[in-house]
């Protein structure tokens, strides 16, 4: 699937899902280092989760301070993953427009389910739709190495 990439100006920042204009270094330092869901995760597979998803960031004076990625088959699903405002600049309503712009696209508006797991952040994921399973029956996992990133290497 060739999508155009789509960057907008907002109060100061980029919000673009062209993965050229990402900095995956501010990335995977976030992720490793803030992240509850990621500590210690290896720059290899934040750079294979990134190249195999869609993604969506926030620079601001050339850092990345914000990022999201959707895991997809560009057709019926997707798996909104690694989500993430940097501390100084959360309150801004970067993760709002984030969102919009993703729930935005034709293509997201198409796709028969998002989903997505989360702690805490369920008011913003409810202004776009979230909420629990309807048939949480249906839903199953399977933990094959939930603690991988804190026992390697």
């Amino acid at each position: 699937m060739n999508l155009k990439p789509v960057s907008i100006a907002y109060s100061g920042y980029t919000i673009t899902t062209d993965k050229v204009e990402m900095k995956i270094e501010d990335i995977h330092q976030w992720l490793s280092e803030e992240a509850y869901w990621s500590k210690g995760i290896p720059m290899e597979k934040v750079r294979t989760a990134f190249d195999n998803s869609f993604c969506i960031g926030v620079i601001w004076e050339g850092r990345q301070v914000g990022y999201a990625r959707l895991v997809t088959d560009y057709a019926t699903f997707g798996y909104l993953a690694d989500v993430f405002v940097a501390e100084p600049h959360r309150g801004k309503g970067l993760s709002k427009k984030m969102m919009e712009v993703i729930f935005g696209l034709d293509w997201v508006k198409g796709l028969r389910r998002v989903m997505l797991a989360t702690i805490h952040a369920h008011g913003l994921y409810r202004q776009y739709g979230f909420g629990e399973c309807k048939y949480p029956e249906r839903i199953m996992e399977v933990l094959l190495s939930p603690d991988m990133y804190l026992t390697a290497g």
